[in-house]
């Protein structure tokens, strides 16, 4: 995305005077959610209630099985926000690694969370973040035993660390599917995937990485596990492959009834891309050889030989008021109007889409919600309502509907 969230980097100059505070969206009023759907098919997004400010350049938010939010700031912060009283407040900071993040206004910085399914019991949580030297950390942290509601900043163990040739198209996304920890990671930049690390298997960038986070036996140089049905094991180093062919994906997310995957890959200059797999072991998403469903560079449409093909394809290209895509989760919320609806969006222009789980690639979009919102990211409470995160003026929004 850009700036931080336009991981193309070079078409569009939005990104310094975002992360230099030069431009703030003004506030949308509140919208409230609808009420409940009357025709067959949802009516879509309809509205974004602000919930808090005072956040400093939010790229994500979740939850850690409680009423909790954890919003994560691009500095290296993580914030907490709680309803009480009727009303939405932060209540204060849960992780501050500012000290070791690297903060140099580009798409570098705290860009990822992932608490592990037993932290209640466990108080394990993860991080992605790039470092002084530029390079991208994915480090476990503890809760703090004296302070409950917080994270040892002493505790950090490193897993793992990714040479980053750029400073661009670092992913950071993180997850947990079961006992297995998804990690995303972008094809490590400048434009056009120079160093072809996308399509490489004998390099991280560009992936989907997997791997059971906890230390298999305490004290040995690897510092986490490798899931034997892997796609890719017996590749030295390279077996935490999970699927390849990725350049920056900005937001993906796990269904949380059906556990599908979904990955919302960004462009290069012409197309932004969704794309739905089952399971995701060794699938190949397509870039450098495709931008969207067609061949890169030529911008012909690909009809043979095709890899993976996203179920969403739409124009980013110059003129266009769209840039970046953001992805988000399919709202599984009890009672929720969009049940069952996958809800996503686009950085610069705000417009917030919701499609079908079985939309496929012939489908034309509907009509998109314009948010008013730089949408940085979405994210889900332990309900699975969705939020998401403004960029521009440090906000977080909840998503009717869902």
């Amino acid at each position: 995305m850009s700036g931080i969230l336009r991981p193309g980097g070079f078409r569009r100059p939005l990104a310094a005077i975002l992360l230099t505070g030069g431009l703030l969206l003004t506030a949308a009023a509140p919208v409230a959610a609808r009420g409940p759907a009357s025709a067959p098919e949802p009516d879509g997004v309809s509205g974004v209630t602000r919930l808090v400010g005072g956040l400093d350049r939010p790229l994500f938010v979740t939850h850690a099985g409680d009423d909790r939010l954890y919003v994560v700031e691009q500095p290296g912060r993580i914030s907490v926000v709680r309803k009480a009283d009727g009303a939405w407040r932060l209540t204060g900071t849960f992780l501050d690694i500012r000290g070791i993040v690297m903060d140099a206004g580009s798409e570098q910085g705290l860009l990822g969370l992932a608490f592990h399914p037993g932290y209640a019991s466990n108080g394990r949580l993860y991080v992605n973040y790039t470092n002084s030297s530029g390079d991208t950390v994915v480090a476990e942290y503890r809760r703090d035993a004296a302070r409950p509601t917080k994270a040892d900043p002493g505790s950090r163990r490193i897993l793992f660390t990714i040479d980053q040739p750029y400073t661009n198209h670092n992913g950071g996304w993180m997850a947990f599917k079961g006992e297995y920890l998804y990690i995303a990671t972008g094809d490590g930049g400048s434009g056009g995937d120079p160093g072809d690390r996308a399509q490489d298997l004998d390099s991280r960038l560009g992936k989907m990485l997997r791997i059971d986070p906890i230390d298999p036996d305490g004290s040995g140089p690897k510092k986490y596990g490798v899931p034997s049905d892997n796609p890719f094991v017996g590749r030295d180093g390279k077996d935490v492959i999970w699927s390849y062919g990725l350049r920056n994906p900005w937001r993906n997310s796990f269904d949380r009834v059906t556990g599908d995957l979904w990955v919302a890959d960004v462009g290069q200059d012409r197309y932004e891309e969704v794309s739905h797999v089952d399971t995701g072991s060794g699938t190949n998403f397509g870039w450098d050889l495709l931008e969207g469903r067609h061949r890169y560079p030529s911008g012909d449409l690909c009809q043979s030989d095709c890899k993976t093909l996203p179920i969403v394809e739409y124009s980013s290209a110059s003129g266009s008021e769209h840039c970046s895509v953001t992805g988000g989760y399919v709202s599984r919320r009890a009672g929720a109007d969009l049940y069952g609806r996958y809800i996503f969006g686009d950085f610069c222009s705000g417009k917030i889409w919701d499609i079908s789980t079985s939309h496929s690639a012939s489908d034309p979009l509907p009509t998109p919600f314009a948010s008013g919102r730089l949408i940085s990211s979405f994210g889900e409470d332990v309900n699975g309502r969705i939020f998401l995160t403004d960029l521009a003026d440090g906000s977080l929004w909840r998503v009717s509907g869902t």
